[in-house]
């Protein structure tokens, strides 16, 4: 990741826009990373990854839930009761 500070960000906005397509860019201020400009397959990518690792944790939770005999029958009998 390449980082730019802002002021040569604006200053050549249009390259690194086409450098985005190779690698994201962090935008330094006062020496201190403040944001990231990425290319959107890359933003898409990320979302995308996250999306699916996290179903992938609930199914995993889902099965060991039930693993245990907690059902969602159950589930709702315990919420109820509270």
């Amino acid at each position: 990741m390449k980082n730019v500070s802002e002021d040569l960000l604006k200053e050549n906005l249009l390259s690194f826009l086409d450098s985005i397509q190779d690698e994201p860019i962090a935008i330094v201020q006062s020496n201190q990373k403040i944001a990231v400009i990425l290319s959107i397959q890359e933003y898409e990518r990320l979302v995308n990854a996250n999306v699916a690792d996290f179903q992938q944790f609930c199914d995993q939770v889902e099965q060991q839930a039930e693993a245990k005999g907690l059902t969602e029958e159950k589930l709702q009998e315990i919420l109820a009761d509270k």
